[in-house]
């Protein structure tokens, strides 16, 4: 055994096992609690680090938000800019709307009226054209005439083209296809054929006109010859003047001294201007009467041989062989449509 010095300080004396134990435990929990508290210093730095990432993330979003925003603001102002300058122009085409539609209205009121204005004075015309035509039938009895001023009318409206003229134009076919029917008599140019008659009266030669006829060729022939042949060819030519002999074929024509051929004449010209007069008032048997007498006196007293007399004949024959009175159709239908058209329109509101 080794020897102890009694000197030397004595040594603490060993705990006891039980006291052991709880300095274990004690170390061991503070072990636990440095470790936890590691952990968690560790969890903090790694929450502090991951909140910093997101607070970086969230400032870079909304940085980008603000930029957006920003250019969303921006975008907006123009869109409002726009849609400011958009509602000006908008008012401005609506005001220039309504003037247009206003000017549409007007127009179209202007429009009725010188369409109402144009129908009346194109119906006045017509109206008037047919009643021309109306006394030209009644008074003239000229067919052609009616027939030229309804086929003018009926071309104007058809010209016209407007649906409320289609009874007029109906009207006015019935009427046209009348007239066409009727004989057509042409008046005015017979009254001229009877004025050339009555202006050829004077160059009429009567039956026994005298008329120096001297040969004009024998005279000629005769200055070729002597003095003793001459004088006797100009006896003879005196000679030959004292007596005519003409070979009458028909019973002697009286022997007319110049007076009464003044008078015949005058009296041939009133024959034919009563026949004239008797034509235009459609007095026919009076114009075929005095055109018989006409033509009997002409044959009576005037040279048949000349061409003119036989002329004269001919044409007063001819004259006498044509009618003068036959039915006349009238156009009423087509004046009482026009008319009629009028008074309904006047009566018509608006």
């Amino acid at each position: 055994m080794p020897e102890t010095d009694p000197a030397a300080p004595a040594a603490p004396p060993a705990p006891p096992a039980a006291s052991r134990a709880p300095s274990r435990m004690a170390t061991l929990v503070l072990i636990a609690v440095l470790l936890a508290a590691g952990l968690a210093a560790l969890a903090w730095y790694d929450t502090r680090g991951r909140i910093a990432a997101t607070q970086d993330e969230l400032a870079r979003r909304l940085r980008d938000i603000e930029s957006d925003a920003r250019d969303a603001r921006s975008v907006a102002r123009t869109a409002q800019e726009a849609v400011r300058e958009a509602q000006a122009r908008l008012g401005q085409l609506e005001g220039r709307l309504a003037e247009s539609q206003s000017q549409q209205l007007a127009l179209e009121a202007l429009y009725q009226d010188l369409s109402r204005n144009r129908d009346e004075w194109q119906l006045a015309e017509i109206e008037q054209v047919l009643a021309i035509a109306s006394q030209q039938l009644q008074l003239a009895r000229n067919v052609r005439a009616a027939l030229l001023a309804l086929q003018l009318a009926e071309a104007r409206l058809a010209r016209a083209d407007r649906p409320q003229f289609a009874p007029i134009r109906r009207a006015l076919a019935r009427d046209i296809e009348r007239l066409k029917a009727a004989p057509v008599v042409d008046f005015p140019a017979m009254a001229m054929r009877l004025d050339n008659l009555i202006a050829s009266i004077d160059s009429l030669p009567l039956a026994f006109e005298e008329r120096t006829e001297r040969e004009m060729p024998a005279r000629a022939s005769a200055a070729d010859r002597g003095l003793f042949a001459r004088l006797a060819a100009e006896v003879w030519n005196e000679l030959s003047q004292l007596i005519v002999v003409r070979r009458m074929g028909a019973a002697e024509p009286p022997l007319l001294p110049p007076s009464q051929a003044y008078f015949v004449r005058e009296n041939l010209r009133l024959r034919l201007l009563n026949a004239r007069a008797s034509l235009l008032a459609r007095d026919e048997a009076g114009y075929r009467e005095d055109l018989r007498a006409t033509a009997a006196w002409v044959q009576r007293y005037f040279d048949p041989r000349s061409k003119s007399t036989g002329d004269a004949v001919a044409q007063l024959k001819q004259l006498s062989g044509m009618s003068i009175t036959f039915d006349m159709p009238t156009i009423s239908e087509s004046l009482d449509a026009v008319r009629g058209y009028k008074s309904r329109r006047e009566r018509a509101p608006g």
